[in-house]
């Protein structure tokens, strides 16, 4: 088990775009694990990979609640290949932007292609939570984070909190 560094906002390697993957290996199996150690430990319900300072298209997740079995899922290569038009507003956090939330409006059915860790080609058709997650996840592998989702004076009010955190 090993625990991974998170990278905090506004760390610039959050903003980049995470490369696909091509190699289904042992390194990239416990690369995995360590993800989902790390997202346990922190604790949180998603983790991605540029969050640990590494620019892969790689993210895990497990919504289950604490009264419940863990049930972690892992996504490589994820692309949403269909969106639902009706909205779903979630209190989004971050586990790169800590102590801090905002609302944030997706749409509350995604469709999802992805690559399991033997690189085995899955879909999911997901709401609720689950799309909420798998769509914030997906942003940071494109550079995006939940802040950039809303207005710009929350967006300011929040960098400013998270800055004096950091210090």
């Amino acid at each position: 088990m090993t625990i991974l560094p998170i990278l905090i906002a506004p760390d610039p390697i959050l903003k980049i775009t995470a490369k696909k993957i091509d190699i289904f290996d042992d390194a990239l199996r416990g690369f995995l694990d360590d993800m989902l150690d790390t997202m346990y430990d922190a604790p949180g319900i998603g983790l991605a990979a540029p969050q640990v300072g590494i620019l892969k298209s790689i993210f895990v997740l497990d919504i289950a609640d604490a009264d419940n079995q863990p049930q972690p899922l892992k996504f490589i290569n994820p692309e949403i290949i269909k969106k639902s038009n009706e909205l779903n507003i979630y209190e989004e956090g971050c586990l790169s932007f800590p102590e801090q939330f905002a609302n944030v409006e997706r749409p509350s059915i995604v469709d999802v292609k992805y690559m399991d860790e033997y690189g085995k080609i899955q879909e999911m058709h997901a709401g609720g939570l689950l799309a909420t997650c798998i769509q914030h996840e997906i942003d940071h592998l494109h550079g995006i984070v939940f802040v950039d989702h809303i207005s710009s004076l929350k967006r300011s009010m929040i960098m400013r909190k998270l800055n004096k955190l950091v210090k």
